[in-house]
C-alpha cells in the first residue's frame, strides 16, 4: 500500500525543497549550517507544511548522528528518558540527534530534563514550532539554540512541489495525467503556503479523476474538491494572531476595506470575542482623544452584537469597525500611560506629595503641620496651581497634546486658564 503522496514526495536534497529561499538558498546561514555538517541546536518556527520537517530530515542524513524522532503532542517524559538512556550506546557514538516536533507542546519540566544534555552536546536537538518560540520555549533552551523562521509559501512556489507530484505519480503509474496549469495552480493557491495541504488536495483530484480511460483532473472537478477542504482558521495558532493583529492595524490606517474583510475573517471562523475585543482596543487606542465619544459608540455596538451573536453581530461590528477607521486618530492617551508605567517599572517617583496625601496625623518631626491642600472648585476657573506628582519627577510631562482638532481646543483652553495671574 502506498504511503501518502505529501510523504512520498517528500524532498532528499535541500535544492528540491519548495520556498525558504531565504534560508536555503547558497550562501544564507542555515545554508551554511547544512553544508558544514557542524551542527548546532536548531529551532525551525514556521506555519505547518512549509518545510520544517523536510529540512530537518535532510539535515538528519548528513550529520552522522543517530537520529531519534519525538512529537511533544504524543511524547511523555518516560519517551524522554528512553532516549536519555541510549546515550553512548551502540550507534550512538557521535551523539544524538532529536527532532522535536512540535515542541510549544513539552511543558517547562519535560523540556528542562533535555536542558543539560543538551549542553554537554550528548544531544543535539531540532525542534520545530508552529507558534513563536520566544513566547512557547523554555528561555534556557532558547539561548542555546539558533532559531529560524519558515515562511509561508507563495502559490508560486507550492506550484512546483505540485507539478512535481505530478511527474512523479506519471511515473508511478506508467500514464499521463490530464490537468492543466490553471488548475494545478487554483490547487496551489487554495492550500494557502501548505505544501502538505496542496499535495493533500491534489492526491484526492487524482483519486476522483480516476478511470478506465486514465487520469483526468478537470477545473470543476478540483474547484468541488477545493471547496470541501477550504483552509481553516486556527484559533490558537500564529494564524490567529495574524488575523486579529491585521485586523487593528488596518482599522489604525484608517483602511475601512481592509479592516472589514479582517472583520469578516474573524467573525466567519466564529470570533466573536477577538473581534470585539480588539475593537475596543482600537477605538481606546488608536481613535483616542481625537474623538472621545467613540468609545461609549464602539462600546454600544459591542453589546449589540454580543446581545443578538452572529450572524447579525456582523451588522453592528461593521458599523463600528468602519467609524473607527475613518475617525481621526490620536495615540497621545495610550503614551502617556505607556510613559508613565515605564517610569513605575524603574522605581522612578517617591512620595505622594503631603496634599495629596489621606488626611492623617502629622509626626513631631514634619517641618509643616497640616495637609495645605487646595481644593480646586474653591479657586477661579475651577483650577489653582499646586504639585501634583512626586518631587522627583514633579517637571514631567507624559501626556503631550495631539494635533487633531479635540486635543488641540482643551489645550488651548488649559494654556488660557493656566497662564492666568
Amino acid at each position: 500500500m502506498l504511503s501518502p503522496l505529501a510523504d512520498r514526495l517528500r524532498p532528499e536534497k535541500i535544492e528540491d525543497v519548495a520556498g525558504q529561499r531565504h534560508l536555503l538558498a547558497e550562501g544564507r546561514v542555515l545554508r551554511k549550517i547544512i553544508d558544514s555538517g557542524k551542527l548546532p541546536n536548531l529551532i525551525f518556527y514556521g506555519p505547518s507544511g512549509v518545510g520544517k520537517t523536510t529540512v530537518a530530515n535532510i539535515i538528519a542524513r548528513n550529520c552522522g548522528k543517530k537520529l531519534h524522532y519525538l512529537n511533544a503532542t504524543t511524547a511523555s517524559t518516560a519517551d524522554i528518558k528512553e532516549i536519555i538512556g541510549s546515550i553512548g550506546g551502540f550507534g550512538s557514538e557521535n551523539g544524538i540527534l532529536l527532532y522535536l516536533d512540535e515542541i510549544q507542546y513539552f511543558n517547562k519540566k519535560q523540556q528542562q530534563i533535555l536542558l543539560s544534555y543538551i549542553e554537554t552536546g550528548d544531544i543535539t536537538l531540532i525542534a520545530s514550532t508552529t507558534e513563536n518560540p520566544y513566547f512557547y520555549v523554555y528561555n534556557a533552551i532558547l539561548s542555546r539554540s539558533t532559531v529560524f523562521e519558515f515562511k509561508a509559501l507563495t502559490p508560486e512556489d507550492v506550484f512546483s512541489a505540485v507539478k512535481r507530484a505530478v511527474r512523479i505519480v506519471e511515473s508511478e503509474k506508467g500514464a499521463k495525467i490530464k490537468v492543466s496549469d490553471e488548475t494545478l495552480m487554483k490547487i496551489s493557491r487554495a492550500a494557502a503556503g501548505d505544501v502538505r495541504r496542496s499535495l493533500n488536495m491534489l492526491e484526492l483530484c487524482l483519486l476522483t479523476g480516476e478511470s478506465a480511460d486514465g487520469i483526468e483532473i478537470t477545473d470543476g472537478a478540483a474547484e468541488e474538491i477545493l471547496a470541501a477542504n477550504a483552509v481553516r482558521y486556527d484559533r490558537e495558532g500564529d494564524e490567529h494572531y495574524d488575523i486579529i493583529s491585521a485586523y487593528q492595524k488596518s482599522m489604525r490606517g484608517s483602511d475601512p476595506d481592509a479592516a472589514v474583510y479582517y472583520l469578516g475573517r474573524l467573525l466567519a471562523a466564529g470570533d466573536l470575542p477577538s473581534a470585539c475585543r480588539r475593537l475596543m482596543v482600537c477605538a481606546c487606542e488608536d481613535v483616542g482623544l481625537a474623538y472621545p465619544q467613540i468609545i461609549p459608540i464602539v462600546k454600544a455596538a459591542v453589546d449589540i452584537a454580543l446581545q443578538v451573536g452572529l450572524p447579525e453581530a456582523r451588522l453592528p461590528l461593521a458599523d463600528a469597525v468602519i467609524l473607527v477607521a475613518t475617525s481621526p486618530k490620536s495615540n497621545s492617551a495610550h503614551d502617556a500611560i505607556n510613559a508613565a508605567m515605564a517610569d513605575i517599572e524603574k522605581g522612578i517617583g517617591g512620595s505622594i506629595p503631603r496634599q495629596l496625601q489621606n488626611k492623617h496625623f502629622d509626626g513631631e518631626d514634619a517641618e509643616v503641620k497640616g495637609q495645605n491642600y487646595k481644593y480646586p472648585h474653591d479657586y477661579p476657573n475651577h483650577y489653582v496651581n499646586q504639585q501634583y506628582l512626586p518631587d522627583a519627577i514633579k517637571d514631567k510631562h507624559y501626556y503631550l497634546y495631539g494635533p487633531n482638532k479635540t486635543e488641540q481646543k482643551y489645550k488651548e483652553y488649559w494654556d488660557r486658564i493656566k497662564n492666568q495671574k
